[in-house]
């Protein structure tokens, strides 16, 4: 269980995560996407349906969120001042309902320039900006008086609507997960769990930033690395070269060296890092949060952390994971004998470890596969790419992208596009492509919401605007930028996300757009990159360099599909591993973790054993913080995708009915809706994994 698996096995995407004020308010999804050439910029004060401010001054920016902060807290002054005998729908709910629509825009357009901003004080100011803003919603997320009215508001019974209904419900669920509902003590105890959660985790994050450990090996034991690899490394006076324990280095010996003996002294010191000193924090961070959702009257911090998502409970994910294991045990075995044997051939009978297994999952594929991926490359320049997934999501959707040529915005490089329904030609929102190289910008390709679609409070319908952040270096010499496949896909990936944001048609802010439950949101976007391994969508986007006439052949396209498809029962064991170990050590308060690992590893893995000495627990950070109880979330949303892909669009691709009735029924709703409903709704049937199980073994190349 490493950095480097784990990361592959989430295609390179990072999640944006957000704390407080940003998780309210934000949804950060990340993509890689093309560079493109620059507009020269004007107001946008003409565009309608155009509310966020996209260029302010540091001033500006501390004044808003002043005033945001003023108008938020009259707003539940107000709301607190309502006799309880008296609250309806219209004193008590509708300003709330209102004051999320208002001021969404407004504190997005005091956050986004901290990623943005080209000035050190614009970017200072942001950040300061949501730290204000983050105490403040967390003040309010804690208000007895304003939770009190909206209860009683809930025990009248008045008829609403079902989407006012669940935003009620949200509403209260969310004061009560802020524990609104205790006593004062138990309130000061809940506050006092929170701080040391949040400085342990910190602290075990740190310690894995800081931790220098390395190793040393001679230029024999380092067999089979690449040149560039070898010339990149530090070389001390004995003449060995210095390999850290960080992924850039870590990775690549697990899938290149020859000699397993360094393969194993890499992976064994790299799951030993921080050893006892992360474990014990991490078993510390296990009992608070045990107590912590104990004080709020859940069972576990498992229950507590997957309640607000699709799953709901523990037991669904324990059930689903397990069910998911078991199918996939026949084709994880025969893909495991396939490793063995290459390793015997290879290496005699030295017995197979995990630290083997990159390195003969690639040798394999070389076996097996041709696809070079430099080959590969050279049929994807960036403005190819663009203008095909343009092309594709237009057709499938029933949409048109049009660019607004002259644009107020934060740098001369930034674009911006309007998507309108084509049938009716209505405007249905923006997005902005901010994606080439500078000082000062946001390191890491994500999505930002800078208006969510919602009726605003005015009653007309506030139009979505959505913000692509990358950083592609710009063109140099006149030579074409060209993506290697990894970032098609998920600059496709991400597109989708952009489209379900911009097509959503929720009433309430709450629910607009990306704002939903954190194991639905992948779903449409999971599914949607199948169309990256087919040859009549791959043809579509992409266009040799120095012909742009002539598409990627059709052997490659199958070649990149085996790739992908290549030893993906073991992939997917591996990361119900992870999930497993997340959902156990948070289901109780006082898991040996030691002993569950020792345990769990060769069960899952096949007989595979934990390697002597290491304890991934300690040096993984997505047990500690971010995803706690919810690593399931990523195969879970493969699940679910799988089965609507092979429901609706495996023999069509370009099935423009399926494709608008997805629109219409998967990303109309946004998360105003219980997911569950919107799935079965669109499948006309209860889903069902074996989709994603056949999907694994018809696709096997092994």
């Amino acid at each position: 269980m490493d950095e480097g698996r784990t990361e592959r096995g989430r295609r390179g995407r990072r999640v944006v995560a957000y704390t407080g004020v940003a998780a309210l308010v934000v949804v950060g999804l990340n993509f890689i996407i093309s560079a493109l050439n620059a507009r020269r910029d004007r107001s946008n004060k003409n565009l309608p349906g155009f509310t966020v401010h996209i260029s302010l001054s540091a001033s500006q920016i501390n004044k808003l969120a002043d005033h945001i902060i003023s108008k938020s807290k009259q707003a539940h002054d107000l709301i607190a001042s309502i006799p309880l005998e008296k609250v309806t729908f219209t004193n008590a709910i509708s300003p709330l309902v209102r004051l999320e629509a208002d001021l969404f825009p407004l504190v997005q357009s005091c956050i986004f320039l901290k990623m943005v901003a080209v000035s050190d004080d614009m970017r200072q100011a942001s950040a300061e900006a949501e730290r204000k803003l983050d105490s403040h919603f967390q003040t309010c997320r804690k208000r007895e008086d304003v939770y009190h009215v909206v209860k009683a508001f809930a025990a009248r019974g008045e008829w609403i609507t079902p989407e006012a209904q669940r935003f009620v419900e949200h509403v209260i669920r969310d004061f009560e997960r802020s524990g609104v509902n205790l006593d004062s003590d138990k309130r000061k105890e809940l506050d006092r769990l929170k701080s040391e959660i949040d400085d342990l985790s910190l602290l075990f994050i740190k310690n894995l930033t800081v931790d220098d450990s390395f190793l040393l090996f001679s230029e024999s034991e380092l067999a089979g690395m690449p040149p560039e690899f070898i010339k990149s490394l530090e070389v001390y006076e004995n003449g060995k070269m210095k390999i850290t324990l960080r992924s850039h280095h870590v990775s690549p010996i697990l899938e290149h060296c020859k000699v397993g003996s360094t393969r194993k002294s890499v992976a064994v010191a790299h799951g030993q890092r921080c050893g006892k000193k992360n474990l014990s924090i991490l078993e510390k961070l296990v009992q608070l949060r045990h107590r912590f959702a104990r004080l709020l009257g859940y069972s576990s911090y498992a229950d507590y952390a997957i309640e607000p998502r699709m799953a709901g409970e523990s037991t669904r994910v324990f059930e689903f994971l397990e069910d998911i294991s078991a199918h996939l045990t026949n084709l994880a075995t025969r893909e495991l004998n396939v490793l063995k044997d290459l390793k015997k051939k290879e290496e005699g009978d030295s017995p197979f470890g995990a630290e083997d297994l990159r390195y003969y999952m690639r040798r394999a594929e070389e076996q097996k596969i041709d696809a070079d991926l430099g080959t590969v490359k050279q049929f994807f320049p960036v403005s190819v790419v663009l203008s095909g997934i343009f092309k594709i999501f237009q057709d499938l959707f029933s949409l048109k992208f049009e660019e607004v040529r002259e644009v107020d915005a934060w740098h001369d490089t930034v674009r911006l596009f309007s998507v309108i329904d084509f049938s009716s030609n209505e405007l249905l929102g923006y997005f902005f492509l901010d994606i080439f190289s500078r000082e000062g910008k946001y390191s890491q390709t994500c999505v930002l919401a800078l208006q969510n679609g919602c009726l605003s409070s005015n009653g007309t319908r506030q139009t979505p605007v959505a913000l692509i952040i990358s950083q592609f270096p710009k063109q140099v010499n006149g030579n074409p930028i060209l993506l290697r496949f990894t970032e098609v896909v998920n600059f496709f990936h991400e597109f989708s996300h952009v489209i379900h944001h911009i097509c959503n048609r929720a009433t309430f802010s709450r629910f607009s757009g990306l704002r939903m439950e954190a194991d639905f949101i992948e779903i449409p976007s999971q599914m949607l990159e199948n169309w990256c391994y087919e040859s009549i969508p791959l043809k579509q986007m992409s266009g040799f360099y120095q012909d742009i006439t002539k598409p990627i052949k059709d052997e490659l396209c199958s070649s990149l599909k085996r790739r992908r498809d290549s030893f993906s029962g073991l992939k997917a064991k591996q990361e119900v591993l992870l999930c497993l170990v997340d959902q156990i050590i948070h289901s109780g308060e006082n898991i040996d973790i030691e002993e569950l690992l020792k345990h769990l590893h060769p069960k899952v893995l096949l007989g595979i054993p934990l390697l002597e000495g290491t304890n991934p627990a300690s040096c993984f950070p997505r047990f500690a913080i971010g995803y706690e109880a919810t690593c399931y979330s990523y195969i879970w949303s493969e699940v679910f995708a799988a089965e609507i892909y092979a429901s609706k669009f495996q023999d069509d691709l370009l099935n423009q009915h399926a494709g608008l009735e997805f629109r219409n029924k998967v990303f109309s709703p946004g998360g105003s809706r219980d997911p569950l409903e919107i799935i079965r709704d669109y499948l006309g049937r209860e889903p069902s994994i074996q989709p994603f199980i056949e999907s694994k073994t018809r696709s096997s190349v092994w």
